[in-house]
């Protein structure tokens, strides 16, 4: 089955913001923000308790441009109801191929975590539509160098504690996005979270990833 590409929006503004919480009383109002600071590709993780229902209000409303996906997908059932509630991409900590076949399936962007060449490469070759290096925070830049000299045509997303001062030299390594959780959405997802903050953290990592 042919492979999904990326999807537009991460391919345009190559940032990924990552919401994970206990719950997601208040993930609306932390993508709104992120919407309005002009982040067009976001993730809700199936580990915050009532995302899949803030997926299926977000996808009623959000603007066309913007991805709203689902993380922490684990099986092809997870893909079945993530699709169901509107999700345009579905991630993944690890490779799993019954996942990627159901993203295949329902025409949908799939990007698979992996750690190794040999996890990258398995990823890819399953019709991945790029490969989540995760996590990525630990390894630095210099390691997708490395790792992109043999496999120079795998698009890879490295996830997981990347800070905003870091998004350019991942890019400039050969990234193609970057994903971005907690150093990006600080404690905005908290009853009394900063969003002010939250949007300018939000606008210096877009800022980065065009530099």
């Amino acid at each position: 089955m042919p492979r999904v590409p990326v999807g537009p929006g991460l391919a345009a503004t190559r940032v990924v913001a990552i919401l994970r919480a206990e719950n997601a009383d208040r993930a609306e109002a932390v993508v709104d923000v992120l919407v309005e600071a002009g982040v067009r590709s976001l993730e809700l993780t199936l580990t915050t308790k009532g995302a899949l229902d803030v997926v299926e209000r977000l996808a009623a409303r959000v603007p066309a441009d913007v991805e709203v996906g689902v993380g922490t997908v684990l099986t092809g059932a997870d893909v079945d109801r993530s699709v169901d509630a509107g999700a345009r991409f579905v991630v993944s900590p690890s490779v799993e191929p019954e996942v990627i076949a159901a993203a295949l399936r329902h025409r949908i962007a799939s990007y698979p975590g992996a750690f190794t060449p040999t996890e990258i490469t398995a990823a890819w070759r399953a019709g991945a539509s790029a490969v989540k290096l995760f996590p990525a925070g630990r390894l630095g830049p210099g390691y997708l160098k490395d790792v992109r000299a043999p496999l120079p045509d795998i698009p890879v997303v490295p996830t997981g504690g990347i800070d905003v001062p870091a998004v350019g030299d991942w890019l400039a390594a050969g990234a193609i996005a970057v994903g971005m959780g907690g150093p990006l959405v600080g404690d905005a997802l908290s009853p009394d979270g900063d969003l002010t903050a939250l949007a300018q953290r939000a606008a210096a990592a877009l800022e980065a990833a065009r530099s």
